[in-house]
């Protein structure tokens, strides 16, 4: 098992136990490792230590708590393990810039203004365009309960797909050119509900000419059905010959998917690429042309 599958086992484990002890000591037994190693690999593929991981998704959710339930302070803070109210402030005040009560107060309203603004028309998300086979068949916009981090997510969800053949994504693209001769790994966290075919990050670096020079759609390590939040890349290759990478996230089938924490980072030759190398399909030579075998 590589890496990155160790990691998402870990943080399917975080996220399902946010609520208990969680050690470095715990979390590297659950995997298997030294707990020098997986600190080590757990900063390397994310971006950030265990601790900080945990200590953000406990903020997160107790922020999304203090909106949307009328659950006191106090027991909010014991519940993720904070020794007491004023150190869970003082985490808190660190990513929202604001105590807990307040925060509660002012961007309840906030919330409450921008769903009511929002209720009866599409959200559009600054630099995302929806595209694919059939994007009439589904939904892009923004989702300020469920998050990963900060306040809000981006998602992408089906609402009248007729087949399973039909897909859509959220998508950008940009200029090749600062990553010529780089390997460059697209990185974040996804979520999803309900997806019957399957959900991914994709990402693909096209020559001036359009051709498709490397590929990857996580076709072969597809998301599907219901699953928490969890860590996920793909690392390409930008050939000298590059022009424009375009990447999203990518539904096909029914179902919902959110999006948070998207990044891109040139990685060494050490970190083995994901591209799909439609090559080993090639025959050698051509057989059977007279339709005799």
């Amino acid at each position: 098992m590589g890496n990155s599958s160790i990691i998402q086992q870990a943080i399917v484990y975080i996220e399902n136990n946010l609520h208990e002890e969680l050690t470095l000591d715990r979390l590297a037994r659950y995997v298997g490792f030294s707990k020098y190693h997986f600190h080590r690999i757990f900063q390397k593929e994310t971006g950030i230590t265990a601790a900080e991981y945990i200590r953000y998704r406990r903020i997160a959710n107790s922020a999304n708590m203090l909106l949307y339930t009328d659950k006191r302070i106090i027991d909010i803070a014991v519940y993720y393990r904070f020794e007491t109210q004023e150190s869970f402030t003082r985490s808190f005040k660190r990513y929202y810039e604001l105590p807990p009560g307040q925060y509660r107060k002012i961007m309840g309203k906030l919330t409450m203004k921008r769903e009511e603004v929002l209720m009866n028309k599409d959200q559009a998300v600054k630099g995302w365009q929806l595209s694919g086979s059939h994007p009439f068949h589904y939904k892009m916009g923004l989702d300020r309960k469920v998050f990963h981090k900060g306040t809000s997510s981006g998602y992408l969800k089906s609402t009248q797909v007729q087949s399973q053949d039909e897909f859509a994504t959220v998508m950008q693209q940009f200029k090749a050119e600062k990553y010529l001769g780089k390997r460059l790994k697209l990185s974040g966290f996804l979520k999803s509900e309900k997806v019957d075919e399957f959900c991914g990050l994709w990402m693909r670096v096209d020559d001036s000419l359009g051709d498709v020079l490397q590929f990857d759609n996580m076709s072969d390590r597809p998301i599907a059905g219901d699953t928490e939040w969890n860590h996920y890349s793909i690392v390409l290759d930008v050939p000298e010959s590059s022009a424009v990478i375009a990447f999203g996230v990518l539904l096909a089938g029914k179902g919902h998917v959110w999006m948070d924490e998207l990044k891109f980072e040139v990685v060494d030759n050490k970190v083995p690429t994901t591209n799909m190398d439609f090559s080993v399909d090639l025959l050698d030579e051509p057989i059977n042309l007279s339709f005799e075998e």
